[in-house]
């Protein structure tokens, strides 16, 4: 027998249905949070302009978190419902979960399927008897959002303090004067002007002295004017090619604001009631990256063997406005060749610059164990670092290497025994040089000194030789320059000769003849049989036509090559270095050509090395590439400026007392561009000159006299701007008496 279920809404629906009740309340609650929250945050920014991006982010957040909230809301959780009930309301029994099973669920036996009828009907009585089942309390809601709405109106009583700023005066140079009798034409009373950084220069706002200033890039300038009578209109603001219109301050007819953010540098002016006012200059300071010194280590340094694989950097930095945070980035080179690994480590410097600092000395201790390196690794490092407006500047790269111990010079048996010049000084090149300061020496050295020295240059001579002469296969003393030896037996008993130690510094193409009368005397059918007769020119690993891989035509120099170092070094050893110069010269003409004919050129193909280190380039005073190639080219100035130069004529006949005209007014006015335009470039020294042209066009115009001050500048500006006249060739006076018979003396 089954159960008979008497309510019209299953179990889950019920509950549902409480879960979207309970929703809809705590999203309207949300909602007037927000609301509130959004309306006192608008109305607090209006009094800090620089906040506005701040305040935008958060209020684009708080929109994001109520969408999340909603939607997490309208999510309905019966299983949390259903516990909530169970523990509000006993007579549910803790059964409500019973619910959650439609009433044909086959997983409830009759128990709680008679169980789930009753605790259903319950649910509904409890449902009639109360609206809300599920209580809310709306006390905290109301309490918060009255709260944050009594802190928006409070935003209009607030009032910031603002820095005391004197009235400025605004001249026009146009302004008609009153005439008796009449009323006098409206006026610019006072002028304020606040400036406000932007929020990264940590500056408070301030208020110029002049009408003239200079404030940083993004700073937001205020200009409150008060009129004397509204009937003018408002003001207007001409900033560049700008146009501001001034606004009326709520509640004040007489007082005009103008607020706009300062990108770049310029000229502004005001104009009211048909007048305009003198042209005032706008710097714009930019903000500049930070600046960065390493004060140790130097640019390279050599860990030798002993000393402590660590190196102690410390740099100094600067920033104009703030320094916010620096990385010491340091490249570590592993392995040798084509193995090599490159890894970065980036270290935080940022510690010390809490506050954020215009000045800090930033220290680091670079451990060579710790960065992975070992004998013959290396390390490039930088320092970079980033200012408030994120400005970021790095360092010149430092090189630390690790000295290799491992490493051995496999030269350095050549000159055992043997006092003669290092092994990188043995070079043709130096043999000469030897040689010929041992012949300007020779004078003053005893014979026997003499003779020393010249056969130490031989020897030297000697091992030079015997460096190239592996090239060509000479691997031992007794087979240097010959082409096809004798056989083993024959110089064996060829050995057995007293005079052969005399033919060891001969021509190396006589003694490569040179057989000692054992060619022919083999016995018949040894010396004529073909083993004997191939056995000169088959390939015996000491034979130096075959044992290389050199062209025939290299080869032939290089053997000149030993050939002429054969004669210098016998002439060396006799003590005639006069006689073995020339052929010193002739083997080291010879070897260059042999250097540039075997020179080849192969691609250079792998990763790309890091920078080169700066201990190469620093101060070397080549400035060759140093700068980056820049096309320029050299255009002549106009010959002329006729409006420039008939301006400074007609200033020139003004001040001698000739009458002004309405086409002298015309012509001063466009001279007056030119100035207005350099006066962006270089205010302070063109402004004054804009003035004065102003003040003497208005005065032709309104028929009165020319302003006796305002010719100097004017004139002294147009001057400047004129192009220099081109040299002309002057003819040098001619020398007196005294001056030629000096001359004639030299």
């Amino acid at each position: 027998m089954s159960p008979i279920t008497t309510t019209t809404q299953s179990g889950p629906e019920q509950l549902r249905h409480l879960a979207r009740r309970e929703a809809r309340r705590r999203t309207l609650a949300l909602l007037l949070l927000a609301g509130a929250v959004g309306l006192a945050a608008v109305a607090w920014a209006r009094h800090w302009p620089a906040a506005w991006p701040a305040v935008g982010a958060g209020l684009g957040v708080l929109l994001l978190a109520v969408g999340y909230g909603i939607y997490r809301l309208q999510q309905p959780r019966l299983p949390a419902l259903a516990r909530r009930l169970d523990r509000l309301y006993p007579e549910l029994e803790d059964s409500t979960g019973l619910l959650l099973h439609h009433t044909d669920a086959p997983a409830l036996n009759l128990l709680e399927q008679l169980q789930r009828q009753r605790v259903q009907a319950r649910l509904t009585e409890l449902q009639e008897a109360r609206p809300h089942l599920l209580p809310f309390s709306w006390r905290p809601v109301a309490v918060a959002g009255t709260l944050l709405v009594l802190l928006a109106a409070g935003s209009g009583l607030y009032r910031p303090s603002t820095p005391p700023s004197a009235a400025l005066a605004v001249r026009f140079p146009d302004a008609p004067a009153a005439a008796p009798g009449q009323a006098a034409p409206p006026r610019l009373l006072e002028t304020r002007v606040l400036v406000t950084p932007p929020a990264y220069t940590r500056r408070p706002a301030f208020a110029p002295a002049s009408l003239s200033f200079s404030c940083p890039v993004g700073s937001r300038v205020r200009w409150t004017v008060r009129v004397s009578g509204a009937e003018a209109g408002a003001p207007v603001l001409e900033l560049g090619r700008q146009r501001l219109p001034f606004r009326t301050v709520a509640g004040q007819p007489l007082e005009f604001v103008v607020e706009t953010q300062v990108a770049a540098s310029g000229l502004y002016r005001l104009r009211f009631a048909g007048q305009t006012s003198d042209d005032y200059a706008l710097e714009a300071l930019p903000d500049q990256a930070p600046t960065l010194q390493i004060q140790t280590p130097k640019p390279y340094t050599l860990i030798e063997f002993g000393q402590r694989p660590q190196v102690a950097v410390r740099v100094a930095a600067h920033d104009d406005y703030g320094l916010l945070d620096a990385q010491l980035v340091a490249t570590v080179a592993q392995g040798q060749g084509e193995a090599v690994k490159f890894r970065e480590v980036v270290t935080d410097l940022s510690g010390s610059l809490s506050g954020q600092p215009r000045q800090a000395t930033l220290a680091a201790l670079l451990r060579l164990p710790a960065l992975g390196l070992t004998y013959g690794d290396e390390v490039y490092f930088y320092v970079r670092a980033r200012d408030n407006a994120r400005h970021l500047s790095r360092s010149d790269t430092y090189l630390v290497q690790w000295e290799d111990t491992t490493v051995q010079d496999g030269l350095t048996d050549l000159s055992l025994g043997v006092n003669v010049v290092p092994a990188y000084f043995r070079s043709q090149r130096q043999i000469i040089i030897d040689t010929e300061k041992l012949m300007a020496e020779r004078a003053t050295l005893p014979a026997a000194t003499f003779a020393d020295r010249a056969n130490s240059l031989g020897h030297d001579q000697k091992i030079l030789r015997l460096r190239y002469g592996k090239f060509l296969s000479e691997e031992f003393e007794g087979s240097i320059g010959e082409t096809a030896g004798p056989p083993a037996a024959q110089k064996d008993s060829a050995d057995d000769h007293a005079d052969h130690d005399d033919h060891a510094h001969e021509n190396p193409a006589d003694h490569a003849g040179h057989d000692h009368g054992t060619a022919g005397q083999a016995t018949g059918e040894d010396a004529n049989s073909p083993q004997a007769l191939m056995d000169p020119y088959l390939h015996k690993h000491d034979d130096s036509e075959t044992a290389d891989f050199l062209e025939p035509a290299v080869k032939a120099k290089l053997r000149g090559v030993l050939n002429q170092m054969w004669e210098a070094e016998l002439r060396l050893r006799l003590a005639k270095p006069a006689e073995a110069r020339p052929f010193e010269y002739r083997a080291l003409r010879l070897l260059k050509q042999v250097q540039q004919q075997t020179r080849a050129y192969v691609r250079k193909s792998g990763y790309e090395p890091p920078v080169l280190p700066e201990a190469t380039l620093r101060l070397s005073g080549d400035l060759a590439g140093a700068a980056a190639p820049r096309l320029s080219k050299q255009v002549p100035a106009p010959a002329t400026q006729p409006e420039i130069r008939a301006a400074i004529q007609r200033l020139a006949a003004l001040q001698t007392g000739q009458a002004a005209t309405a086409a002298d007014a015309l012509l001063l006015e466009r001279a007056g561009q030119a100035v207005a335009q350099a006066a962006l470039q270089r205010p302070g020294a063109y402004l004054p000159a804009v003035r004065a042209l102003r003040q003497l066009t208005t005065d032709i115009r309104a028929g009165r006299a020319a302003c006796s001050t305002c010719f100097a500048p004017a004139e002294k500006a147009l001057t400047s701007l004129l192009p220099a006249p081109a040299a002309a060739p002057l003819r040098s006076p001619r020398p007196d008496r005294l001056g030629q018979r000096y001359l004639q003396a030299l």
